[in-house]
């Protein structure tokens, strides 16, 4: 207001613009004059002068901080003018000192404000002064508190990056820094790259590795870590000065190969590469072989391989080199320089680049050698890998064996990958195979005691040393063999329980491979009692499968004792049940028929008879076939239809059909056409709607080719109400030609009316299958909408019917929407035009069909008059 007052006063008398600044100025200085101490009126001041020269500013700034010289606002606005003044200057210019002056000056007052330091080391940064930037840096950690360290460090890191700044300084700076915050060590580890310090960068690696609690803040694991120190170490350990002075470039190397036992390939190249810069060729190979002979992955393995084989091939191109050039060395590259320096120039050249070829080529022979150890060293119950190793070692008979006797003493059976029996056999057949038949019967002696898991295994052993007596013509020893894999401690019906933990060689008498191999045996070279005894033996103890009692069934056949066959038939179908027995029935029926033909009739009878009375139904339909056919060649043809009507009964459903028709065929072919009436009329009783017509119209031409049209017409008639004429018209067109070759008008319009009123009965019933659905949708859709406006009752629908949730019943209401039809009127026009006269169908045209619920006669003419 007085601003504003003075400014209308200078107006009103005329006053130029001078005279009334000089008057502002006035009223300001008595403000600072009367409270000089109050921080608004000096600041209020500033502003107003904030177009003056700097020089006045200057000096007013100066008059502010003589009355208050703790005001960080002036004191900041000060400062930021005064750098802003010098900054156009050039570096030797007093005003620069001035400014330091100045800041020097701030900090008296303000040492406990971090931005007054930051401003100061920046401003300092410009003027490239190191020691007095580092002076700073380390008064203002002195002055503040740790918890504001964090801004001077940032000013800090900015000047150390600064390119005039001596590297040894910007060291000193982030090893103090990495005493606050050493998570950054990485980021320090960048810096160190960029300068090449490779002995701080190595030092600050293995010092943070030693450190547990170190995290990587750019999310690197302990072991990528560990791979790059090692391949630091490996390029440039050999000018290295550690600062542990017990440390070695191989002793890191070796602790990380420690530390990570499945990771090791680059840190085993790493060392090995480390050795070859510093030229002991040798001390690399030997590396490189403790590697590939350690390690257990294939990943490390192909690492270290491929690196071992450019190793060798680097070490021969050299030679090769060197013997092309007359001995001299080729300055060009370094790391040729190093390796033909420390090579032996005194020995013929021709013959060492001979023997370095030979030994790279044996490195790459050994590839799948190593490779198979590799995975070995995985998982040493690996059966698979056993083998394939002995397979690589078959040229050299000393590691097969050796390989083969490591690989039994070695693979555990209960955690073997594969089958470990196989181990043992091989090892028995290598011996075979080069003639040693007593090894290999002491091999196979030791492995019949071998705690295998499973009877199979160890059966497999014996079977495998019983071929190999017959493979070498020792059948004695083959069955001596087989006799003792069959010894049992067999004391009753109790040992047939598995025992838990029995040993495998206790319960091997139950193993069917090995008894079916004895029988065999003793079936080719031994007489036909003790193959009996074998048989006999193999069936009391319950070893016996279908196919061994078939087979001994056989033997007894092919050498005439027919009677003991049938006995052993008979003890395999008590031995076993249903399907296992149907391969014993098959044969016994067939063998006893093929031997008795039709002597023995009621004993083959009464043998059917038991087969089909236990055969479940899915099963029986080849016993009844068989049964029918010998009563038909050798029995009685009334007992053969017997079988088939009774077999019509207990066949499955969908075999029902075929029986039938050879049913009629069997029939016709004995008793002639009149009696498969009978057979007709059941077919029609029990058959399925699907099948009736066809029937019906077989049956029809059967009584047309007998004269009996009427009866034939009733069963057309019958017939007709499972045909949709809409779908199927071969019956409609068989019986369209039946009635223009027998019928007359009246019996052509009977079949025309039946043909609407059927196709009348099936629109029908599509009509409420689609009515029923719709029902069902609304009742759903009424659901969910009730659901969704709960207390809220819908008006029922009007329409062709209304659905009754509660009851799920549908109710015709509308008849105006009844689906299209003949109409009554229009029947009854029909009938009095017509005149069709109503005749009974005769009873003995449907036999039992009538039982089955058909319409009676008067009924059918009802319906075909009126065209139901």
């Amino acid at each position: 207001l007085k601003l504003q007052f003075l400014y209308f006063i200078g107006q009103g008398s005329n006053m130029d613009a001078q005279d009334t600044l000089l008057l502002t100025e006035i009223e300001f200085e008595k403000d600072i004059k009367r409270d000089p101490y109050a921080l608004k009126y000096w600041w209020r001041y500033l502003l107003f002068k904030h177009n003056a020269e700097a020089k006045v500013r200057n000096q007013l700034f100066e008059r502010a901080l003589q009355y208050i010289p703790a005001s960080y606002k002036i004191w900041f606005a000060y400062l930021q003018e005064r750098v802003h003044q010098v900054k156009d200057r050039p570096l030797d210019n007093a005003a620069w000192e001035a400014v330091n002056s100045t800041f020097e000056r701030a900090l008296i007052f303000m040492s406990k404000m971090p931005r007054i330091w930051q401003e100061y080391i920046r401003f300092l940064m410009k003027q490239y002064k190191i020691t007095s930037t580092r002076h700073a840096i380390d008064r203002a950690l002195q002055s503040l508190p740790i918890t504001q360290h964090q801004s001077i460090w940032r000013s800090a890191l900015e000047f150390v990056k600064q390119d005039y700044v001596p590297v040894d300084t910007a060291c000193r700076l982030w090893k103090r820094y990495l005493q606050l915050e050493p998570y950054l060590m990485e980021d320090y580890v960048i810096f160190l790259r960029k300068h090449k310090k490779w002995n701080d960068i190595i030092n600050t690696m293995i010092a943070s590795l030693n450190d547990t609690k170190f995290v990587s803040v750019k999310g690197k694991t302990r072991h990528e870590l560990w791979v790059e120190l090692c391949k630091l170490l490996s390029t440039q350990g050999d000018a290295l000065k550690l600062d542990d002075t017990n440390l070695t470039v191989e002793k890191i190397i070796r602790t990380g190969i420690k530390k990570f036992p499945n990771e090791v390939g680059q840190l085993w190249c790493a060392l090995a590469d480390y050795n070859t810069r510093c030229g002991h060729f040798d001390k690399a190979r030997s590396i490189y072989e403790e590697g590939i002979t350690t390690v257990s992955t294939v990943k490390d393995f192909s690492q270290i391989f491929d690196s071992y084989s450019h190793f060798e091939e680097a070490l021969l191109s050299v030679k090769m080199k060197q013997l092309e050039e007359g001995e001299e060395e080729d300055t060009t590259d370094a790391y040729t320089r190093a390796m033909l320096k420390v090579t032996h120039t005194d020995f013929d050249l021709a013959e060492e680049v001979d023997f370095r070829l030979e030994r790279l080529e044996h490195l790459m022979q050994r590839r799948e050698e190593l490779l198979n150890s590799v995975l070995l060293r995985q998982n040493p119950h690996n059966v698979h890998e056993w083998k394939k190793r002995t397979t690589i070692f078959a040229d050299d008979a000393e590691k097969v064996v050796k390989t083969y006797t490591a690989a039994v003493m070695t693979v555990n059976i209960a955690k073997a990958i594969g089958k470990p029996h196989t181990l043992w056999t091989g090892f028995a057949k290598w011996y075979e195979d080069r003639g040693d038949l007593k090894s290999a019967r002491s091999i196979l002696n030791k492995a019949v005691e071998a705690p295998f898991k499973s009877v199979d295994d160890l059966a497999s052993v014996w079977c495998e040393f019983a071929e190999m007596e017959l493979r070498n013509k020792k059948y004695r020893r083959a069955l001596d063999v087989l006799r003792r894999a069959t010894a049992t401690n067999f004391t009753g019906p109790g040992s047939w329980k598995k025992v838990p933990g029995q040993a495998v060689q206790d319960r091997l008498w139950r193993s069917v491979k090995l008894w079916s191999l004895y029988a065999d045996v003793n079936e080719s070279i031994c007489t036909i009692r003790s193959t009996k005894n074998v048989y006999d033996r193999a069936m009391y103890l319950k070893v016996a499968t279908p196919q061994i009692v078939i087979n001994f069934a056989n033997l007894m056949k092919g050498n005439g004792f027919w009677e003991e066959a049938f006995k052993v038939y008979q003890q395999g179908v008590s031995l076993f049940q249903w399907p296992l027995v149907n391969d014993i029935w098959l044969a016994y029926i067939s063998c006893f028929v093929t031997r008795f033909k039709g002597k023995k009739v009621e004993r083959t009878r009464d043998l059917f008879e038991q087969c089909v009375k236990e055969c479940p139904k899915d099963k029986r339909t080849q016993f009844y076939l068989m049964y029918a056919r010998y009563e038909e060649r050798w029995g009685l043809a009334r007992q053969c239809l017997s079988v088939y009507d009774r077999a019509c009964d207990k066949v499955p459903e969908d075999e029902v059909l075929g029986m039938y028709r050879r049913y009629l065929k069997a029939t016709k072919k004995f008793f002639g056409a009149i009696k498969t009436r009978d057979v007709y009329e059941k077919a029609i009783k029990t058959l399925k709607d699907k099948h009736i017509p066809d029937f019906c119209v077989e049956y029809a031409e059967t009584e047309r080719g007998l004269g009996e049209i009427e009866r034939a017409r009733g069963l057309y008639m019958h017939g007709a109400q499972y045909v949709d004429p809409r779908k199927e018209n071969t019956f409609w067109q068989s019986w369209h030609a039946f009635e223009i070759n027998h019928g007359n008008e009246e019996t052509f319009k009977d079949m025309l009316r039946v043909r609407r009123s059927v196709q009348s009965t099936f629109s029908a019933s599509i009509d409420l299958a689609a009515a029923a659905e719709t029902a069902r949708e609304e009742r759903k859709k009424r659901k969910e909408e009730q659901e969704e406006a709960a207390g809220i009752k819908q008006a029922p629908r009007e329409g062709k019917y209304s659905a009754n949730p509660d009851t799920d019943k549908i109710t015709f209401v509308a008849q105006s929407t009844a689906p299209a039809g003949p109409s009554e009127d229009a029947d009854a026009a029909e009938a009095e035009e017509i005149e069709l006269e109503e005749r009974a169908v005769p009873d003995a045209v449907f036999g039992d069909v009538r039982k089955r619920g058909a319409p009676q006669d008067s009924q059918l003419a009802k319906r075909v008059k009126l065209g139901e």
